[in-house]
């Protein structure tokens, strides 16, 4: 039996295209992806802590079932056999959803969240659940439940946050997708970090809904956070989102509609910037831009220099209101079950980021729509913009926890991050550069709704660097 790719390349590598691709045909069944994951799971995890939650005895008995109705009426879905991983912030039937904190341990979901139902109605097969930081609020990956999960690259370098988990298992071949979350560079940030490929989906895209939770989230957190997945190349992430977008009631952002938009005129205008603000740009950050940009010209993209219409004010405005509501609804929750660690993080959040209260976080929270309509305008003329995600490569798994330089370094300077999830906008992260043996991510931002032609972007950079992934594996120390 081939495995669907070439007969040297270990299953376990292969991508959730490949998979479904050779499950599909009958090259491989449900229960050889599977067995290939959790083999290489075990082999692995113990030295990255990425899955926290192992699945995978109750994993391979779902594939035996999924080989069974094979026989009988041939795949379940798009993606029928496909082992993927679950971030453990989110509710799946049965185990706990602590969100990173001891005291949550015990919190049981009662029923799947609906991108549990999403993934696995499509017939993918959870075989683990990953690791997030305490209330999935750093953007590196560790707390005092689970400990810290590493980069597959080396032990220096933090695997990102908060779904480092799912960027770490992806990379080092556990799972060919892991999902994420992202309310202000969740799912970018462990991409970037760890050479992974992921699309932030805009407001409205991806249902969201925990059945365990006894309280809705703040407004803007609604507005903010989005459900998404990270793997290793840009068509496996395309592959996923178009199960994703599944509509689910439970959501009321949510809107029905088809993941591929209209074909839009060619050339399409992509603006581009490497504009850092009062952050210095690192030169292997720029080369990786410019390689980014290169390869879209040559794929027939038109690249127009210009300055993002109030960036730097989007960023401010931000991440005022976000900390200012996550204070107020979730500040006695962190001081009563945070770590010192978590605490002192949030008091150099505070310290950096002036959080708004009462009547100017209401007035904060107006202004959204200011900056929205300057971005949406803008996207009008140009449907892409390609920008610096950090304006420095990876930086050090505890950095943040450094005191108020390292929050600055870590969070404060990823304007281009949080300031998307704040608006509402998609954008992806593909790796563009290497910079001493560690991968440097740009992003691509587009209009609402067009997530595809995001990835279409992103596929041509990849296109032109290569998947970051087959060079962590040709590596003789990799994981």
């Amino acid at each position: 039996m081939t495995n669907g790719a070439s007969d040297s390349t270990p299953i376990w590598q292969l991508s959730a295209c490949e998979l479904a691709k050779a499950i599909a045909k009958g090259d491989l069944s449900a229960t050889d992806a599977v067995a290939a994951s959790v083999e290489r799971m075990r082999t692995v995890n113990g030295t990255l802590n990425a899955v926290v939650d192992d699945l995978s005895d109750a994993a391979l008995e779902t594939a035996a079932a999924h080989d069974k109705a094979f026989k009988h009426s041939g795949p379940l879905g798009p993606l029928h056999g496909v082992p993927v991983t679950i971030k453990e912030n989110i509710d799946q039937k049965g185990h706990a959803t602590p969100n990173g904190v001891a005291a949550f341990k015990d919190i049981v979901a009662p029923d799947d969240s609906p991108v549990v139902k999403n993934l696995t109605g499509a017939g993918a097969i959870v075989i683990g659940r990953t690791n997030t930081p305490e209330f999935s609020f750093r953007a590196t990956t560790d707390n005092e439940l689970h400990g810290r999960t590493m980069n597959p690259w080396n032990d220096w370098a933090s695997a990102g946050g908060s779904s480092g988990g799912a960027s770490a298992a992806v990379m080092s071949g556990m799972g060919a997708l892991g999902h994420g979350n992202d309310i202000g560079g969740s799912l970018r940030f462990p991409a970037a970090a760890t050479g992974a490929t992921t699309v932030k989906p805009g407001l409205g895209r991806t249902p969201a809904y925990n059945p365990s939770a006894i309280a809705e989230r703040g407004l803007l957190a609604q507005l903010m956070s989005v459900q998404g997945v990270i793997a290793r190349e840009v068509k496996d992430v395309r592959l996923a989102m178009q199960s994703l977008v599944h509509y689910d009631p439970h959501d009321p952002w949510m809107v029905p509609m088809p993941f591929e938009g209209p074909v839009l005129e060619r050339p399409i205008r992509v603006a581009f910037t490497k504009n850092t603000f009062e952050f210095d740009l690192h030169p292997a950050v720029e080369k990786a831009l410019a390689t980014a940009r290169d390869a879209l010209a040559d794929a027939g993209y038109e690249i127009v220099e210009t300055e993002p219409p109030l960036l730097r004010e989007t960023a401010r405005e931000a991440n005022r209101c976000l900390f200012g509501e996550t204070i107020a609804m979730l500040g006695p929750d962190i001081r009563a079950h945070g770590s010192d660690t978590i605490q002192r993080i949030f008091d150099d959040y505070t310290a950096y980021f002036e959080p708004y209260e009462g009547h100017d976080l209401l007035l904060g929270m107006a202004k959204r729509a200011h900056y929205a309509r300057a971005w949406t305008t803008f996207l009008a003329e140009y449907p892409l913009m390609l920008t610096p995600f950090l304006p420095h490569p990876t930086y050090a798994w505890d950095r943040d926890a450094q005191g108020l330089e390292g929050v600055i370094e870590v969070l404060g300077a990823g304007v281009y991050s949080y300031s998307m999830n704040y608006m509402g906008l998609p954008a992806g992260i593909v790796s563009a550069n290497a910079n001493d043996g560690l991968p440097v991510g740009v992003q691509i931002v587009g209009r609402r709704w067009r997530e595809d032609l995001i990835l279409d972007a992103c596929e041509a950079i990849e296109d032109r660097v290569g998947i970051m992934a087959n060079e962590l594996f040709n590596r003789k120390s990799a994981i």
